[in-house]
């Protein structure tokens, strides 16, 4: 029997809708074996996003709390998504995802998860127009992660390709913006053991298939990281949404199998 867990969970202690306790209860009533929770690091360049120094420590109290409360339903996890650039302390954490929301040109944080009319302006204003630019300078600095951070798992790798169904800023099935990706994964793979496949741009609208596209799948299985599935739930509703069609990105990827966090670390199951 399949074991179910989500490790990339929001709550009102960032910018998800629902609260710890609401996530919990949604997630036993859908049949989840454990649950992690994922807090945005603090991020100074992007409060309304992020949990605030105050929060992060009221966060981590009450998830700590409410393990206890239900730990004869459900086992809870305390995570952190660690932003590149956030300067959170680390500690404390059972395990850590990294995400790349912002890169940093010159003293500017610049968003890429945002709409894409957001995109045709960051091009425009940072690139010339060109939005292969953009794709080098984002995998450039997605490469250099664990200068800032060590994690665990990588967060919605190609994050960029959010609004690709919606407009043309760049070729994603080019040789060029491939090289550009498995340029960075191949220097992330020293550092960083798991990826996620993350259903979230699903569920939100963005995209008809989850976060990384498959022929990263692919060179992910080849450089040989392991598999996460994951929601980067938001609303309690989406908590398990798409995953078998995250199962079913995997196995076309080349995977037999994807990994869960345990008392004893993560450990790999079969799919």
């Amino acid at each position: 029997m399949d074991y179910k867990q989500n490790l990339h969970t929001h709550s009102t202690f960032d910018d998800g809708k629902n609260t710890l306790e609401e996530m919990i209860n949604s997630a036993i009533e859908k049949g989840f074996d454990s649950l992690g929770f994922s807090g945005h690091a603090y991020m100074y360049y992007s409060e309304p996003y992020s949990m605030s120094v105050a929060g992060t420590e009221e966060y981590k109290k009450q998830v700590l709390q409410l393990r206890e409360k239900y730990a004869d339903r459900i086992k809870i996890f305390l995570g952190l998504e660690f932003d590149m650039y956030s300067d959170t302390p680390q500690e404390g954490y059972e395990y850590m995802i990294g995400a790349c929301h912002y890169i940093k040109i010159g003293d500017d944080f610049v968003a890429v998860d945002r709409p894409k009319e957001h995109y045709e302006k960051i091009i425009a204003e940072y690139f010339g127009g060109d939005g292969m630019k953009l794709v080098k300078e984002y995998y450039r600095q997605v490469a250099e992660y664990p200068k800032y951070a060590k994690i665990d798992i990588l967060a919605h790798f190609d994050l960029i390709t959010k609004n690709v169904e919606r407009a043309n800023f760049f070729d994603y099935n080019s040789k060029e913006y491939l090289n550009a990706a498995i340029e960075s994964l191949e220097a992330l793979k020293k550092d960083v053991d798991f990826f996620e496949v993350n259903t979230g741009v699903i569920a939100r609208g963005y995209k008809s298939t989850p976060y990384p596209m498959l022929s990263l799948v692919k060179e992910m299985k080849r450089l040989g990281y392991g598999a996460i599935i994951a929601s980067d739930c938001h609303n309690a509703k989406d908590l398990d949404s798409y995953f078998d069609v995250a199962r079913d990105l995997l196995i076309e990827g080349g995977y037999k199998e994807k990994y869960i966090l345990t008392d004893d670390g993560f450990k790999a199951i079969a799919i």
